[in-house]
Formats: C-alpha cells, structure tokens, sequence
C-alpha cells in the first residue's frame, strides 16, 4: 500500500496494483480499475515514485 493525502489533509492507503491512471488538471487525479477516483495533493511524479518503491520493496523480498 502507498500513503497519499486527500485534499482535505486525511492521510489514506490505496493499493497501487489498482491504479489504472494518474493525471494532473492541474489537481491530480488517480483513476483505479473499479472505476473510482480520488484527489490527492501529492503531483503525478511523486505518485510515480512512490508506486516505484513499493514495487521495488515487494520484489526484493
């Protein structure tokens, strides 16, 4: 699980193998496979990077 901030502040845990998309306009945006969608505060990169590490953490194990 990555932790990402809703704009209202509230810290959440989302399962990246669930994103389908992340785009910013200009808010960004993560689209997942069961169709939902949320706002984060985090930019796109940043999502990027933490799916990144969370895949490198799971596969070096």
């Amino acid at each position: 699980m990555i932790e990402v901030t809703k704009m209202n502040g509230i810290k959440i845990l989302i399962n990246p193998d669930l994103i389908e998309m992340v785009e910013e306009t200009p808010d960004t945006v993560i689209s997942f496979t069961n169709g939902k969608k949320i706002i984060v505060k985090e930019r796109r990169q940043e999502v990027k990077n933490l799916v990144k590490s969370y895949k490198r953490d799971i596969y070096a194990n």
